[in-house]
């Protein structure tokens, strides 16, 4: 079996210079760390970046995030099956890094079936930020642009920082006010160790007057910038803090030669729904959205997941699990 070392990987990968954050070498050593085993496999001009991680005793499940990287992925199932079945896993599940087309499903591949549970976000903002500054900022709503403009006028400042604990602590904040789910101050420091020296990676801190306000973890690669993490205070928050936050990550962004900018995570709605009812509700995402939605970005939909069932009892009665648990949430 074709497996790859991390320099190989990396050889393979740069043609493909722009694979998704989560197909790259620095994502699959951040999970190593934090639960999960990963391999690396080639056949011919197609790859993927396996995670496995344990389920139950004696049993796993495989996970390929925003991949595999290249076009023929038929090559690359036989190599994964015998992968999957040395770590015992009941099923993999396969996150691709395609969009679907306005009111058209990808086609699920041969061998998998259409998986009601994901991972990643399905939907997302993508902002467009070719151009000049001037172009980007007229490709938002008015009310963002004034708001950024308000935030400088106030008193706001942004500037790259290195201090992870208290973006954690702003992180808890927003975790107790919104009720989000949030890693581990280990899980950020990692991940800030892994990307910042490559370029990839910049923590940028609003501040009013030396108080930290707002902070959030901007990621790149090739033409493409991930907005994955971000948290606010409870305070001066007329001051508009998190909006020049974010025009400072997408500025950050153009600066590492992005063109597309990746706000990461909106309700999975049709944009007709998103639009009519974005204003009346703040459960689950629909907070962010509003927020999000200012800056221009274009609405896409993930296609996928797709699971690959090994273990068919077994599947059965994981996927009864997660339908009690998610009933039970």
């Amino acid at each position: 079996m074709p497996i790859l070392t991390e320099q190989e990987w990396d050889i393979f990968t740069k043609e493909y210079p722009n694979l998704h954050l989560l197909q790259t070498t620095a994502w699959g050593d951040l999970k190593a760390e934090f639960g999960w085993d990963v391999t690396r496999i080639k056949v011919k001009n197609v790859g993927a970046q396996l995670l496995f991680r344990r389920l139950v005793p004696g049993f796993s499940w495989g996970y390929i995030p925003k991949g595999p990287v290249g076009d023929d992925w038929d090559l690359l199932w036989p190599d994964v099956d015998e992968l999957c079945r040395r770590h015992r896993a009941i099923f993999l599940k396969v996150e691709p890094d395609l969009w679907a087309q306005k009111n058209q499903e990808v086609p699920t591949p041969r061998g998998f079936k259409p998986s009601p549970h994901i991972i990643q976000p399905m939907r997302t903002l993508v902002i467009d930020i070719n151009g000049d500054e001037e172009q980007v900022l007229n490709r938002m709503k008015q009310k963002t642009r004034y708001n950024i403009k308000l935030a400088l006028k106030k008193g706001i400042v942004v500037r790259p920082s290195s201090s992870l604990e208290v973006f954690y602590n702003l992180m808890e904040v927003t975790r107790v006010r919104d009720r989000f789910g949030v890693h581990t101050l280990a899980y950020y420091h990692r991940a800030y160790e892994l990307f910042h020296p490559r370029g990839a990676c910049e923590l940028l801190m609003a501040e009013y007057q030396g108080e930290p306000l707002a902070a959030l973890m901007v990621f790149a690669q090739g033409k493409r910038a991930w907005y994955l993490y971000g948290a606010s205070s409870n305070e001066h928050r007329d001051r508009m803090p998190t909006y020049l936050l974010q025009w400072e990550a997408i500025r950050w962004a153009r600066s590492q030669g992005c063109i597309e900018y990746d706000l990461w995570g909106v309700p999975d709605k049709d944009e007709e729904i998103l639009e009519t009812q974005f204003a009346d509700r703040s459960d689950g995402l629909w907070g962010v959205y509003r927020f999000k939605r200012g800056f221009g970005g274009e609405l896409h939909r993930a296609a996928g997941p797709w699971d690959r069932v090994y273990q068919p009892t077994l599947y059965t009665l994981y996927r009864w699990w997660m339908q009690r648990s998610e009933r039970g949430n």
